[in-house]
């Protein structure tokens, strides 16, 4: 009885001093502050109605699902979520070797001015597809083309496969447009949640593999931190109409159970700057807009991100609107903030 609670003990010690020496990953407080600019409005303009009805549909969609068909369904979702709306931009499909995605374009569009625009979706959901809103809205913003990638998904695929396959798609970018080979006059990369973890972590990749770097990066809500350090995952839970729902099950359990799981499920350590962009070497990269709301759990994440790299000399920026979803760029065509959002990056676009 002895022996067996000892061993207990040990195991649990050892479980407690993995997590906080290996996974956890130093503190990140110091960077909770400046909040950055932030555009406050006493309540959400009207279509807030109906994004928020929008989403409601999808905790019924999942209810009582196994992962894999709770995955299934949630894609089935998004890449359905807007119909098939009119955007005012061609979709030209690309399915060479390891870069695979879509070419977007607006009428009178230089190919030498490109994007590289990278979905979230939890590593697991999204698509090109999904995306058309914002990859055409980048599009027209720059007069140029976009490459929306579509890389592995989790859990078909591991996580680093997603990393491969955003930096081959950056490396062809380079030097390959729409027609063919060609050089890009300007470069620009940009991704939303998941997505944006992807774009962020990507830049300092470019950096120290030598490579000419993005004229500019652009992240909605991104997800920095895979220690999950930041106050706001537990505090904004509940105001979070979009993450909260997926990801409240998860509060029950203590965060260094969660980072076990993560390190399991990716399969690289949490802290590792490839998944956790937050924790790793920010200095001399581009200029980067951040845009995040005040109300989402990856508030904190983005705020971090920011003040640190800042902190390290680079010109990096943050914006927060109140009230608003993860991601609500994406509803545009319903609310006045997400409008406002993409003017602030057109003229960050038009800067860089």
């Amino acid at each position: 009885m002895i022996e067996a609670l000892i061993v207990a003990l040990a195991a649990i010690g050892g479980f407690w001093a993995v997590d906080r020496f290996w996974l956890r990953g130093p503190d990140l407080s110091a960077f909770d502050a400046p909040a950055g600019q932030r555009f406050a409005r006493p309540a959400p303009s009207e279509g807030q109605r109906t994004v928020l009805a929008t989403l409601s549909r999808v905790p019924a969609l999942i209810e009582g699902l196994g992962e894999a068909e709770r995955i299934a369904a949630l894609r089935r979702f998004m890449d359905g979520m807007f119909g098939d709306e009119d955007l005012g931009a061609s979709f030209v499909p690309v399915g060479a070797g390891r870069v695979r995605g879509e070419w977007v374009s607006a009428p009178g569009a230089d190919p030498s001015r490109r994007v590289l625009y990278i979905h979230g979706g939890a590593f697991t959901t999204g698509s090109p597809l999904s995306h058309r809103r914002l990859t055409s809205e980048f599009a027209k913003m720059t007069g140029g083309v976009v490459f929306a990638v579509d890389y592995r998904l989790m859990p078909e695929h591991r996580r680093v496969d997603g990393i491969e396959d955003c930096r081959a798609a950056y490396r062809r970018l380079l030097d390959h447009g729409p027609g063919g080979a060609s050089p890009a006059s300007k470069v620009w990369v940009a991704g939303d949640s998941a997505g944006g973890n992807l774009a962020l972590a990507l830049a300092a990749w470019v950096r120290d593999a030598g490579l000419r770097a993005p004229d500019g990066v652009v992240a909605f809500s991104p997800f920095t931190d895979t220690t999950l350090g930041s106050p706001s995952l537990r505090a904004n839970l509940a105001r979070d109409a979009m993450l909260g729902p997926l990801f409240g099950a998860l509060a029950k359990f203590p965060d260094t159970l969660l980072r076990w799981l993560m390190w399991i499920r990716n399969r690289i350590n949490p802290r590792d700057a490839r998944i956790s962009p937050a924790h790793g070497d920010l200095a001399r990269l581009p200029p980067t807009l951040v845009q995040a709301s005040e109300t989402e759990m990856l508030r904190d994440d983005a705020r971090r991100y920011v003040n640190r790299a800042a902190a390290a000399g680079s010109p990096a920026r943050l914006q927060t609107w109140d009230h608003m979803v993860h991601v609500w760029q994406i509803f545009h065509r319903e609310l006045a903030e997400a409008r406002e959002a993409l003017e602030e990056v057109r003229k960050f676009l038009a800067e860089t």
